[in-house]
């Protein structure tokens, strides 16, 4: 007789191995028509130096209200005396709106200081012994394999790299290398390297059925469309905010889970996570997710966030994701008709493209320099991205040089 674990986990595997890439059928790409679709364009300053921005996967500008929220912070510590009880307080309210952003509760967010510090802390805090494995997809960003190997070297914890094919790694490929031995699932929501768009929920179930936990690099997908970390059923998640978050650089919220709060402890210790203490100096850690929030925070970077997240919720990204993913699939029929091959799989619901390119990485570069155009030029492909702010106008723009690249 199988036991409940194995039970789970056979029928997850079968069910895995009917899954094709994710369809998102809930998602309704459209493209607006007009110079200012989303009605945000005179909020990106970025537009007015004469060139056409579409690396957004790379760094996102900031809107000009995000740019105030950073201005009028550092106004106010050079004019006026600020205090650590007033930062933590706009620091907890920020945390709670980006609990409600996600759909968690404000006890399960806290901040950490970068994507990777997010990864390190499910590395370096999660129970594994020698002979675990940690599973990861070759389209994960590279900083997470850095993590993981010298996971393996320091603890004896197996890297299984799912390897991607053309493009492509779907639920049933990292369920072929999960197993009872596997403590923890790694992804991009949506990947940095060609832009491929998980289906979270199926690849959690897959984890949870073996008794592994999932963690979710979701830096490349908060604020390019709507993110339920209820619905996707993932352990972990963190983000830094210089993306699609529209916010700066030092600050990256970190979602976890609230029944594995207890389970999950962390390596790092400092004041700012200290919830009581006796006066011969021993310490309570709190035992919320602020208990990562050990040190002193970028708190100009937490009041942009705050900034940056208003306007997304006044824009709506669901129409965020609508525009931009729209211009994605008509950019992707473009490449195709002049005869590109595409490295993002045909389909994908993100806003990022990649195509291969024959020619040299130079002629490629001078090509969208010459008209004005910035993406991310890479050895052999190329990676653009569709931004709130982009138009039909600069989709046009593109696909005359990729004409004149095949």
């Amino acid at each position: 007789m199988m036991n409940r674990r194995e039970m789970l986990a056979k029928t997850s595997m079968a069910a895995a191995a009917a899954i094709v890439p994710p369809s998102f059928a809930a998602v309704s790409p459209f493209v607006a028509s007009g110079p200012d679709p989303l009605g945000v364009r005179q909020d990106f300053p970025i537009l007015s130096n004469g060139r056409i921005y579409l690396d957004s996967a790379y760094i996102t500008p900031c809107p000009r209200p995000v740019v105030a929220a950073g201005a009028a912070f550092l106004e106010a510590k050079a004019s006026r005396a600020l205090t650590v009880g007033e930062l933590l307080t706009k620091t907890g309210a920020v945390a709670d709106q980006f609990a409600h952003f996600i759909n968690a509760t404000p006890e399960e967010v806290g901040f950490v200081f970068a994507t990777t510090e997010g990864e390190n802390l499910a590395a370096n805090n999660i129970p594994f012994v020698s002979g675990d494995n940690v599973v990861v997809d070759s389209l994960h960003y590279e900083g997470a394999h850095v993590v993981y190997r010298e996971l393996e070297r320091r603890r004896g914890v197996a890297l299984r790299i799912v390897e991607d094919r053309e493009g492509l790694v779907t639920p049933a490929d990292i369920a072929r290398r999960v197993d009872a031995r596997t403590r923890l699932v790694s992804i991009s929501y949506v990947s940095s390297v060609n832009g491929l768009r998980h289906d979270v929920r199926a690849i959690a179930d897959i984890a949870h059925a073996h008794g592994a936990l999932l963690h979710v690099d979701a830096i490349q997908a908060l604020g390019m469309f709507p993110i339920d970390v209820r619905a996707d059923d993932m352990d972990f998640l963190c983000a830094g905010t210089y993306k699609w978050l529209l916010a700066g650089f030092g600050g990256a919220p970190f979602y976890i889970k609230k029944s594995l709060l207890e389970r999950i402890g962390t390596d790092r210790f400092g004041i700012f996570q200290v919830a009581s203490e006796t006066a011969d100096r021993h310490f309570q850690l709190k035992i919320n997710a602020r208990r990562y929030d050990y040190a002193t925070l970028p708190f100009a970077e937490i009041h942009q966030l705050g900034a940056g997240l208003d306007y997304l919720e006044r824009v709506g990204v669901g129409r965020i994701e609508s525009h931009t993913v729209g211009l994605a699939l008509q950019f992707e029929k473009g490449l195709v008709q002049q005869g590109h091959k595409l490295f993002t799989p045909a389909g994908n619901k993100s806003s990022v493209v990649c195509f291969y390119t024959r020619q040299p990485q130079a002629t490629v570069r001078t090509a969208f320099n010459n008209a004005k155009i910035d993406v991310t030029v890479r050895e052999n492909h190329v990676r653009v991205s569709f931004a709130l702010f982009n138009t039909t106008d600069d989709l046009d723009a593109v696909l005359a040089v990729t004409k004149t690249l095949t």
